[in-house]
């Protein structure tokens, strides 16, 4: 069994986690069936099979807040330095043109053969970063990945790690990296443009060179057990150091005309549909759209039909939903 292993399951032991042990030990059986173990495996299954039927389910006295306080704090604000995003509010359903739905699947394909890989001197991408324009997806992007691998996301909270004092914030970005070091998550760095800009571009705000000195090196550093997962909208100010770090960078692009299909479809699952909608009249009028605004549109003409009464999705109700849009892009641009 890998050291890693090892720690986490003393861990759980310390911490008094029977989930987070049942969890690690369903891991350690896929292990051995994944070695070709089926032997030992099977043992293990009709053990931990046995131990859940002869021990009856008995609630937690656990202190459900008790991981919070374990996240790292500002020293001088005392504010948390991460969030965390409860795996049942995770959104992780994404539609995306093929070549990207492979890429973002070889990083779950790897996460889950960390220790296989590992066994040949190999290691598997850890530091992605993820790049597009505003409501293409960045952000479920990292929730699919923590979703996907089953590791809990903790987000950066920038507005508390970021101080004027000399040399405070390296110090909380070095916090925030010694806590995803500590236990396996996605660590989500959400919008890191500000901490990530380019050391040349001329618009050093106080400690922003040495918080990109800090997370460079940190970055060289970082081997923890799960994924670090940055998001930005830009990739032309952000420092050309910084790229050479990450194992994969992907840009999430707009939906195409087969993604906005598959989006107004998908979000419109739990409710029923016209059979006459004809859906290429509305894919062309959400040509260019990001899918924020297709995932919008969709959740719109279903409420609209839900607070009409009909309880159907009419062609009437998403193009009334599209022109809806289109107006608030207007005002907005015309503010």
């Amino acid at each position: 069994m890998k050291a890693e292993m090892i720690k986490r399951i003393v861990r759980a032991i310390a911490d008094g986690s029977q989930e987070d042990l049942s969890r690690l030990a369903q891991r350690v059986v896929e292990t051995e069936r994944e070695r070709g173990h089926e032997r030992l495996a099977g043992e293990l299954s009709q053990i931990l099979a046995g131990g859940k039927s002869a021990k009856p389910s008995r609630p937690t006295t656990q202190d459900p807040g008790s991981h919070l306080r374990e996240l790292p704090l500002s020293r001088r604000s005392g504010e948390l330095l991460l969030s965390v995003l409860p795996r049942e509010s995770l959104e992780h359903h994404m539609v995306l043109p093929p070549a990207v739905e492979e890429r973002f699947a070889r990083v779950e394909r790897e996460y889950a053969a960390r220790e296989r890989l590992g066994a040949y001197g190999l290691r598997n991408r850890k530091r992605i970063l993820l790049y597009g324009r505003p409501g293409c997806g960045k952000s479920l992007g990292a929730q699919r990945l923590a979703w996907n691998t089953g590791l809990p996301l903790l987000k950066v909270r920038f507005d508390a790690l970021i101080s004027s004092f000399f040399g405070e914030s390296a110090t909380n970005l070095r916090a925030v990296f010694d806590a995803a070091r500590e236990r396996p998550c996605v660590l989500l760095l959400d919008e890191c443009d500000f901490i990530a800009r380019s050391r040349t571009s001329g618009r050093d705000i106080g400690e922003a060179s040495r918080i990109v000195n800090s997370l460079l090196q940190l970055m060289e550093e970082y081997d923890a057990p799960g994924l670090l997962v940055a998001t930005t909208n830009i990739d032309t100010e952000l420092d050309n150091a910084l790229f050479r770090r990450f194992d994969e960078i992907l840009e999430v692009p707009p939906p195409g005309p087969a993604e906005i299909e598959q989006l107004l479809k998908m979000t419109l699952s739990a409710v029923e549909v016209s059979p006459s909608v004809k859906w290429r009249p509305l894919v062309g009028k959400l040509a260019g759209s990001s899918a924020a605004i297709v995932v919008k549109v969709a959740r719109d003409a279903a409420k609209a039909a839900v607070l009409e009464g009909k309880k159907v999705v009419t062609q009437t109700l998403l193009e009334g939903a599209i022109a809806d849009r289109r107006c608030e892009g207007e005002d907005a641009a015309g503010a």
